[in-house]
């Protein structure tokens, strides 16, 4: 064998190394963020826990919607409606919405409504006989995982909505869905999930870092990762 086989042409062994150097390093699969796959495949089977489902809106036919549990979070699968209460903005006033409440159920560290346009949060069912959030070990704050269309955003429990009705999110967690935040036109039909995480509340409240950060670790928990 020729001996000069093995040796770079003169010239291109610092043009080999700097394309090493550029080169991407590979992600190891245990630190890429967790997938909607990767979660969607832990919900596939329902443990169902409401005594009884919920309706989509008010105006819905039949109550479809159960609510479901695994040992570290509890689970439904819906639509999504837009919730604009709260913290009065261009987007989220009396004049977009026309049932514009300016309260939530949950308030910020300083005890002002939520921000339903710059919070990415999410609207649990009243406590009632068919269901009681409380005692799934959920309150305000509480982290939950939303995915729809294989897309995964953290957000927060921040508002109580009807008691016989499920499936809602903020404004701005519609903006981070790619869904249409209109508080009146906009929402989702269907295919939304939502895996709302036992015992995960954050402080303060209104940290999309720390719901961000909290709740992709919850969920590589939740995957086995």
């Amino acid at each position: 064998m020729d001996a000069r086989a093995d040796v770079p042409a003169e010239g291109t062994a610092g043009v080999l190394a700097d394309a090493q150097a550029d080169a991407p390093a590979e992600v190891p699969a245990d630190d890429a963020p967790v997938t909607a796959e990767e979660l969607l495949a832990e919900v596939r089977s329902c443990r169902q826990i409401s005594q009884g489902k919920y309706r989509t809106d008010a105006n819905s036919a039949k109550a479809t919607v159960p609510v479901c549990a695994t040992t570290d979070a509890v689970f439904w699968k819906a639509d999504m409606d837009i919730d604009c209460d709260g913290r009065r903005t261009k987007v989220c006033n009396k004049k977009t919405d026309p049932y514009f409440q300016p309260q939530t159920a949950f308030t910020s560290s300083r005890g002002k409504p939520l921000d339903s346009a710059a919070l990415p949060f999410v609207v649990v069912p009243a406590p009632s006989r068919t269901w009681d959030y409380r005692k799934s070990g959920l309150t305000g704050g509480s982290v939950v995982a939303v995915i729809y269309e294989g897309k995964v955003r953290y957000a927060v429990i921040g508002d109580t909505g009807p008691a016989g009705i499920i499936g809602e999110g903020s404004y701005a967690l519609a903006e981070e869905l790619s869904v249409d935040p209109h508080p009146t036109t906009g929402g989702a039909a269907s295919g939304v999930t939502y895996i709302a995480f036992k015992d995960s509340r954050i402080s303060p409240i209104e940290s999309r870092a720390t719901a961000e950060s909290r709740g992709e670790e919850l969920a590589r928990a939740f995957v086995g990762r």
